[in-house]
C-alpha cells in the first residue's frame, strides 16, 4: 500500500504522513524543503521516496506524475496550498497567479491523470485537501477563497460521476476551518478564532476518507457554520466574511 501527499513538509500534510506511516503505507512525499521531508523519513519505519519539487510551475507536475506513474499508488492527498490575505486591489497579481498555479492547477492535473489510472484499476483514493472556504466568498482573501472553491466544487462533481460508473474509487474534500500549520506566515495574517490542531485534522481526514465520506468537515463550530450559511443572504454573508478576515488583517484598509 502506497500513499502519495503533495505539500507534505509541514501541518496537515506531515500529520498525514505519520498517520499513513503507522497505518503501514509506505509514503511518496512532495515538497520543496528536503529538509522537512527527510525529517518525517527518519521518523517513521515504513519505505519513504522524497521528491523535492515546486508545484507552482506546470511541467513539474506532469513530470511528478511521469516519476511515479509505475508505482501502485492506492491514496492520491492534493495538500499543497497557499493564501494571501488583503484588499484585491492591493495583493500583489503575480503572487496570486502563483496561488491559482498551486491551489488549481496542480489540483486539477494530478487528479485527471490519478483518477484515470485508479479508473482503469477500478480501485484507489483522491482525497483533495480543500477548506471550509470552499463554501463561501472571502473578502480580503479573495483568490484563496475562490480556489477553494474550484476545488470543492471539482471533487463533488467527480465523485458524483464516479457514483454513476458504479466505480470503486473514491474521491473526499477535506475542508477544515482554520487549522493551526504555517499558513498565517505564509499569507501575511493572523486567525482571530481558535485554530484545529493539524494532527487531529490529519486523522479526521484520512479516516474519513477511508469511511468514503464526500464532505469532510473536522469539529462542530465548523460544520455548524457551514451548515447555517446555506440559509442567509449572499449579501449577509459576504458582510460577516469580510469583517473576519478584516480582524485576521487589520492594517489593511
Amino acid at each position: 500500500m502506497k500513499a502519495l501527499i503533495t505539500g507534505a513538509s509541514s501541518g496537515i500534510g506531515r500529520d498525514m504522513a505519520y498517520y499513513l506511516a503507522d497505518l503501514g503505507y509506505d509514503l511518496i512525499l512532495v515538497a520543496r524543503r528536503k529538509e522537512r521531508l527527510e525529517e518525517i523519513k527518519n521518523k517513521v519505519s515504513v519505505s519513504v521516496k522524497i521528491i523535492v519539487m515546486d508545484l507552482l510551475v506546470e511541467k513539474n507536475v506532469f513530470q511528478l506524475y511521469e516519476k511515479v506513474k509505475k508505482e501502485k499508488i492506492d491514496i492520491l492527498i492534493n495538500n499543497a496550498g497557499f493564501g494571501l490575505f488583503g484588499m484585491f486591489t492591493k495583493t500583489d497579481l503575480q503572487r496570486e497567479l502563483e496561488m491559482i498555479d498551486l491551489n488549481i492547477k496542480a489540483y486539477h492535473i494530478l487528479t485527471k491523470l490519478f483518477l484515470n489510472e485508479f479508473v482503469k484499476r477500478d480501485e484507489g483514493y483522491i482525497l483533495n485537501v480543500c477548506s471550509s472556504a470552499g463554501f463561501l466568498a472571502g473578502p480580503r482573501l479573495n483568490t484563496y477563497y475562490a480556489t477553494k472553491n474550484y476545488i470543492t466544487k471539482l471533487t463533488l462533481a467527480i465523485y458524483e460521476e464516479l457514483r454513476h460508473m458504479k466505480s470503486n474509487v473514491h474521491i473526499s474534500a477535506l475542508c477544515p476551518g482554520p487549522v493551526a500549520t504555517e499558513f498565517n506566515k505564509v499569507a501575511h495574517g493572523i486567525f482571530t478564532i481558535q485554530e484545529m490542531d493539524s494532527t487531529k485534522v490529519a486523522k479526521y481526514g484520512i479516516d474519513k476518507m477511508f469511511q468514503h465520506k464526500l464532505i469532510i468537515i473536522p469539529g462542530w463550530t465548523v460544520k455548524l457554520g457551514v451548515f447555517l450559511n446555506r440559509f442567509i443572504p449572499w449579501k449577509l454573508s459576504l458582510t460577516i466574511t469580510y469583517y473576519i478576515q478584516k480582524r485576521k488583517y487589520p492594517n489593511d484598509n
